[in-house]
């Protein structure tokens, strides 16, 4: 059974940093596309980083551009999301996705698998 289980959100001061993680078991992921969404409340989940199944190429959503980086360890199956110099408007829940195929998306329907999701919070 593939799980995606997302670590690494909480409180945190406007400016601060986090470093998100999601751990995928059940199948090796190394040559699929994965991503990072987020949904804040009231709003739809909303896209956030993307990263291809070799992890040489990398996409983002503007309002997170030169703030946010995705990368991923695939011996750990692992990928992460380090968010720097966050606003209170990255308060959301963010979802960890995982693509059956290498090419990223900046759409949710085609990632097949999905985390749990986990809260980050940022405080103005």
């Amino acid at each position: 059974q593939v799980q995606l289980v997302e670590s690494g959100g909480g409180l945190v001061q406007a400016g601060g940093s986090l470093r998100l993680s999601c751990a995928a078991s059940g199948r090796t992921f190394a040559s699929n596309a994965m991503a990072w969404f987020r949904e804040a409340p009231g709003k739809e989940r909303e896209f956030v980083a993307a990263i291809s199944g070799s992890g040489g190429s990398t996409y983002y959503a503007d309002t997170v551009k030169g703030r946010f980086t995705i990368s991923r360890d695939n011996a750990k199956n692992t990928v992460y999301l380090q968010m720097n110099s966050l606003k209170p408007e990255d308060t959301a829940v963010y979802y960890c996705a995982a693509r059956k195929t290498w090419k990223m998306s900046i759409f949710d329907h085609p990632y097949d698998y999905w985390g749990q999701g986990t809260q980050v919070t940022v405080s103005s």
